[in-house]
């Protein structure tokens, strides 16, 4: 039996994606609440540590991949809703079909380019 291409099975790519996107969730909340609990632990004085400004800003980073890591998990769950439902590669604004080549660069897309 041939190996199947996961590129070439929207769902099948997709829910590898979601597993990775999922993993990379655990890793970021976990590095969250450790950064959380160790400034918790720590009886710093961010106005006048020098470092204070540095881990504000980390903890403001580390917000923003985690914001964005749970926007890209609820495009993939979007997509694989539109596999199920059979509406995957259809542009939800104009009908028209969404070219494989805008899906393959970027799978979750529910609009083709003229909509986006």
């Amino acid at each position: 039996m041939p190996a199947t291409d996961p590129a070439a099975d929207p769902a099948r790519r997709l829910l590898a994606e979601r597993e990775r996107v999922r993993s990379q969730l655990g890793s970021l909340r976990a590095d969250f609440a450790g950064m959380v609990e160790a400034a918790r632990q720590a009886n710093a004085d961010d106005e006048h540590d020098p470092e204070g400004s540095t881990i504000a800003f980390e903890r403001s980073q580390l917000a923003a991949h985690l914001r964005q890591a749970e926007e890209h998990l609820a495009a993939i769950e979007s997509a694989l809703a539109r596999t199920r439902e059979g509406g995957y590669g259809i542009c939800s604004r104009c009908g028209k079909r969404i070219p494989a080549a805008r899906l393959e660069a970027r799978p979750t897309a529910s609009t083709c380019v003229g909509c986006a």
